[in-house]
């Protein structure tokens, strides 16, 4: 686990938004990956994917990583928010916004 630690350490640090998911940002594999995209792509916020499906030493080291036991997974500036169905809470409260202006998340482009 240290080896997989280590490259989620540097996945989660290297940048401001990261969704670990299953498939890709233009082809997600389970729906509730699609659906952490979809909230993504409607903030407007540049993030990173990592397909957990491509790496199954990664699949299960972010599971530890995080103790959730499920994926997808957001991390915003190195913390963990949580998974789509937070996702979507927070999307709906205007929480998720919220932090990516406090978090001075850069914007797509």
């Amino acid at each position: 686990m240290t080896d997989a630690r280590t490259r989620i350490d540097e996945i989660v640090n290297g940048s401001d938004v990261v969704l670990f998911m299953k498939g890709t940002a233009l082809f997600p594999q389970c729906g509730f990956s699609s659906r952490a995209i979809a909230i993504l792509d409607h903030t407007g916020v540049k993030f990173d994917t990592i397909d957990v499906l491509q790496d199954a030493e990664i699949r299960q080291g972010i599971k530890e990583y995080s103790d959730w036991p499920t994926i997808p997974q957001l991390y915003v500036k190195g913390e963990f928010v949580g998974g789509s169905d937070i996702m979507m809470e927070m999307f709906e409260a205007g929480e998720l916004q919220q932090m990516f202006t406090e978090q001075q998340v850069a914007k797509a482009e």
